[in-house]
């Protein structure tokens, strides 16, 4: 790769790296971090693909009380990378490259939570600096801690990102020409299992009397091959807005004959006050 297609991309890992914190532009989930790794590669299509079938993996993936869901950005991001790597190696077997990608998401996740960790150990002695600087009213402290304890967790995705983007690409091309048929074959099966559990996680989750009907018209109509991504979501904001009116109306009427207020879940709450 280029000087500046590794400086974008490490750009781009450091971006991820803090908004797994701030959360606030999104650059870590699957979807952007690979579809900007791609575009400043020069591999933008494949780098959808990639990003698309981890965003799916992802949609799962959920912090629940001290249970810390997988470091999505370190799998986008070191994936990604190695996608790249292995397209500009020479490889014609583009399917492979990134169903291989999408084998590695998983361990690399894993393992970002472990420098996660180092990060939020670091930070502690942080949080006392600003606690010391808050005694002193010192604002500008504060702040400067603040982003020192936020480009941490920049800094954890950009030096694995720096280091796998000098990689040679033929090393992993030849790493990649050395699986057997079966082993690949296996990757490919397990992406597009991955993508099915991640699915099937956000479903589970979601599972309720009031949602299962919009899921249904949803899977139906995604069925249609005249239907685009455009129409698709044009008819579920349509859907989205009759729901909301429905809705309304019901609370503004009190319900059915008065006797619920249209919000069954605020219903149950104020039963038991």
């Amino acid at each position: 790769m280029s000087g500046i297609s590794i400086l974008l991309i490490i750009i781009v890992a450091f971006l991820a790296g803090i908004e797994g914190i701030l959360d606030e532009f999104e650059f870590h989930q699957p979807l952007v971090a690979c579809t900007l790794i791609g575009i400043v590669s020069g591999h933008p299509h494949e780098g959808i693909i990639l990003g698309g079938t981890l965003q799916m993996m992802a949609l799962g993936w959920a912090n629940i009380g001290a249970a810390v869901a997988p470091d999505a950005a370190l799998a986008s991001v070191a994936s990604a990378i190695i996608m790249v790597l292995g397209l500009n190696g020479g490889t014609v077997d583009t399917t492979k490259t990134i169903s291989s990608a999408i084998a590695v998401a998983i361990p690399l996740s894993v393992a970002g939570l472990f420098l996660t960790m180092i990060c939020r150990t670091i930070a502690i002695p942080i949080a006392h600096l600003q606690d010391q600087a808050a005694e002193r009213a010192d604002f500008k402290a504060i702040e400067m801690w603040q982003w020192v304890a936020i480009c941490l967790q920049g800094i954890r995705i950009a030096i694995p990102a720096a280091a796998l983007c000098f990689v040679p690409a033929k090393t992993v091309t030849g790493v990649l020409d050395m699986m057997p048929a079966w082993l690949s074959g296996g990757m490919t099966v397990g992406g597009g299992m991955v993508a099915a559990v991640g699915y099937a996680m956000v479903i589970n989750m979601m599972a309720t009397k009031e949602v299962w009907p919009f899921f249904i018209i949803g899977f139906c109509l995604a069925a249609l091959n005249q239907l685009t991504l455009i129409s698709l979501g044009l008819i579920g904001i349509s859907i989205a807005l009759i729901y909301i009116g429905l809705k309304e109306a019901a609370k503004s009427s009190g319900g059915n004959g008065g006797g619920g207020s249209g919000d069954p879940l605020g219903d149950i709450i104020n039963d038991y006050k």
